[in-house]
């Protein structure tokens, strides 16, 4: 056989089993502590400061999306931050409440508890606790891999579809009126029913919130550079945007007593560190909560460990996506213990703690502090904060995740990745975020299946003057009409070896003039006991045939595994190394066709 050796020869030994992980690098805080000095004090402190301010509103705000008090979303951005602090490997990450797993949060919950009682937030705990101990598990067994399974396309989908659901759910907080309901046609005929009972205070408050935040996003930093503001300075006062309209809009309400005429204030929030808690341990609960918290680990990894990816790579820095599992997964048991709620990294806050110059994950635990700080002296002034301030706070910071260019994108580029987007946008806002996803993830995975089980499957000739070959469909090559030459373009597998059993016989069989097949196996990293069979029934039916089937091009872990069977003995043709050799082998000599174009 040319270029292998003989077919009996074992193959190299395997190897051994993978090593331990170090118990230190469970602990990436001891990483970075060693060599941490005053310069990078400084810079996490700055930072640090930065976020705090961003992070007070938005806390707030996306409990109330979560439909728990607005002390929950101040717990979960403590302890879960100085948690991640000592197992998270991203040193730019922002670990707290986000919009899209708030919004899982309050779908989850509502299901088994009234929004308001004590089993409510029971609840959340419960939630939170169930996520973090299933991503510990993940993360020690390394199952960062299986969110894989959720595709680039499938998640932008979700988010979109999550956002619009989002402020659609604010905008009744916005206008003053009760709304409700879980999916968009929900939400839309609540929304229209209770336009006759319209606050009109409210909706000024509301609506001019929400323009002054939109404007702060887009007018505020080049007004300040205009006005000759340095550019890290016009970045910060840009970010503390939020803080300005939470501000104003509580002063306005407790000066003019807005709260008497029917303007909905935060009121009273508890003063004071976050308190133990501790989940309820319910075997029912953890049942109806289960596969929820699934969802929600899932999802909010993908989303922490994309963000922590991206920012770390502008730093040529790396992270550990197994070892991000048990930082996230600390983070949310944190929050259980600590009244809180479940959490993720963020994209936002992340990009502001990267833009601030944070450089280790101190700047999360500073933060931390400065959010303790906030808690413990600064809730009693936030009793007038309009809920119609922190409902555009919401609305504002979600409507940046929307992103329904993601249809033509797909459409342009893949019918296929088309139809997972547009199901997940459709079914999240038409059934609920739980079935959004779980629909994209199952149609991803079907639609692969379907595509990987039609491999591509190109009939190749010598490029003249070279000793490459290329698709005759698309190349002028050259062709010897008594061999056959196969380039088969995936791993083959159960699901697609009949399909080339069929190919090669719809090929062959036509053609008495075929001599000899050779499939080129350029593109195959795995064949499995399915294919195995189907190669040897390809092999079998050319036999009777006259023909004979060679291999090409095969690489050495497929080799290795077609070493362990008798397939190659009983192979009726050789094994080349290159393609080149099976074509100076077998070339007949006879006169050559050009872009010969065979159809059916």
């Amino acid at each position: 056989m040319n270029g292998w050796p003989n077919p009996t020869t074992p193959p190299p030994p395997k190897n051994g089993p993978l090593p331990v992980k170090p118990f230190r690098a469970y602990f990436p805080i001891l990483s970075w502590a060693r060599s941490y000095d005053r310069r990078t004090l400084s810079d996490d402190l700055l930072a640090a400061v930065i976020v705090t301010i961003m992070l007070i509103p938005q806390s707030l705000a996306y409990a109330l999306l979560a439909g728990l008090p607005p002390e929950a979303g101040l717990y979960a951005s403590i302890a879960p931050i100085i948690l991640y602090a000592v197992f998270g490997t991203s040193r730019a990450l922002a670990v707290g409440p986000v919009a899209v797993v708030s919004l899982m949060t309050a779908a989850a919950i509502g299901t088994v508890a009234e929004q308001g009682s004590m089993g409510y937030a029971a609840a959340a705990l419960t939630l939170a606790g169930l996520s973090g101990a299933i991503l510990v598990v993940m993360g020690v067994l390394k199952l960062g891999f299986l969110a894989n399974f959720l595709s680039h396309p499938v998640i932008a989908g979700f988010i979109t579809a999550s956002g619009i659901l989002i402020a659609t759910s604010q905008l009744g907080h916005v206008l003053g009126i009760g709304a409700g309901g879980h999916t968009l046609p929900q939400m839309i005929a609540s929304l229209v029913r209770g336009l006759p009972q319209v606050n009109p205070v409210t909706a000024c408050i509301g609506v001019a919130a929400t323009a002054f935040l939109f404007w702060v996003r887009r007018g505020l930093r080049p007004l300040l550079r205009r006005m000759g503001l340095g550019a890290r300075a016009a970045d910060i006062a840009t970010k503390a945007g939020p803080v300005l309209a939470v501000v104003v809009s509580t002063l306005a309400v407790r000066w003019l007593g807005l709260d008497q005429m029917g303007v909905r204030i935060v009121g009273t929030v508890p003063q004071g560190l976050p308190p133990l808690t501790l989940p309820p341990p319910s075997a029912d609960l953890i049942g109806m909560l289960l596969v929820p918290a699934v969802l929600i680990s899932v999802i909010g990894f993908v989303e922490s460990v994309s963000v922590a990816q991206t920012l770390a790579a502008k730093r040529r820095q790396r992270i550990d996506p197994d070892q991000e599992l048990i930082g996230l997964g600390a983070a949310n048991l944190g929050a259980a213990f600590t009244g809180g709620m479940p959490v993720t990294g963020g994209f936002a806050r992340s990009v502001v703690n990267f833009d601030a110059g944070a450089a280790t994950a101190a700047a999360g635990a500073f933060t931390a502090v400065g959010l303790a700080v906030a808690a413990v002296a600064l809730t009693p002034l936030i009793y007038h904060l309009p809920i119609a301030t922190l409902a555009a706070t919401i609305i504002v910071a979600v409507l940046s995740l929307v992103d329904l260019a993601i249809l033509r994108r797909a459409w342009a580029y893949s019918r296929a990745d088309f139809i997972a987007v547009a199901a997940t946008i459709v079914v999240t806002l038409g059934v609920g975020v739980e079935a959004g996803v779980s629909a994209g993830v199952i149609l991803s995975i079907v639609l692969h299946l379907y595509k990987s089980s039609r491999p591509h499957v190109a009939e190749v000739g010598l490029v003249p003057g070279t000793q490459h070959f290329r698709n005759i469909l698309r190349h002028d090559v050259l062709t010897d009409p008594a061999l056959v030459t196969l380039r088969i373009d995936e791993s083959l597998y159960f699901a697609n070896a009949r399909f080339l059993e069929d190919y090669v016989a719809d090929r062959v069989t036509p053609d008495c003039e075929v001599k000899h097949v050779v499939l080129m196996c350029s593109a195959i990293s795995d064949i499995d006991l399915s294919a195995l069979e189907s190669l040897e029934a390809i092999a079998h039916r050319l036999a009777t045939m006259g023909v004979t089937l060679h291999l090409s091009e095969v690489k050495g872990p497929v080799m290795d595994r077609l070493k362990t069977c008798d397939f190659l003995q009983q192979l009726t043709g050789r094994v080349f190394l290159s393609q080149y050799d099976a074509w100076t082998a077998l070339h007949t000599g006879a006169e050559p066709a050009r872009r010969v174009i065979r159809t059916g």
